[in-house]
């Protein structure tokens, strides 16, 4: 079987734009690429959320995407939810240039990613490294964008 795609095209609030294209080879990594415009400077925290519904905004997308029931984390360790992709970097321009490789995620079986939101918040991921309450709370803040990820 060759390579698995997906992109999720970003046109939502304010002036943030861009496309992410998701590419799982047979080996099992996925490959998050793409470019994003119009994010105020600095980290945004980066997720994959439980639901694909934004009929609300990123306030009806769910909890990050956590299908074995794992602490919030860096994409990094080995404890954390599938969803949890860190942080991204917007430059002084705005814009975020995105290369992510992940193993965690996945564009089919049981638990793919497909037809669930991947959100861009307005503030840096604490990685799970924060105080014990914002963990269990999972505190973010405003998130600036969401959209769904789809098959291409």
């Amino acid at each position: 079987m060759g390579s698995v795609k997906a992109v999720a095209v970003i046109a939502g609030n304010a002036n943030v734009r861009g496309s992410l294209h998701f590419i799982q080879d047979p080996a099992g990594s996925t490959h998050v690429k793409g470019r994003i415009t119009g994010l105020t400077p600095g980290l945004h925290g980066f997720h994959i959320h439980a639901l694909g519904d934004t009929t609300n905004g990123c306030m009806s997308t769910g909890p990050h995407f956590n299908p074995l029931k794992k602490d919030h984390g860096a994409p990094t360790d080995k404890e954390r939810h599938a969803g949890d992709l860190g942080n991204i970097v917007a430059g002084p321009d705005g814009v975020a240039e995105v290369s992510i490789k992940d193993m965690q995620i996945s564009l089919s079986g049981q638990h793919s990613i497909l037809g669930r939101a991947v959100v861009v918040h307005a503030d840096p991921d604490d990685l799970g490294r924060g105080m014990v309450f914002s963990i269990l709370i999972q505190n973010q803040s405003e998130s600036f964008e969401t959209f769904v990820l789809e098959v291409y």
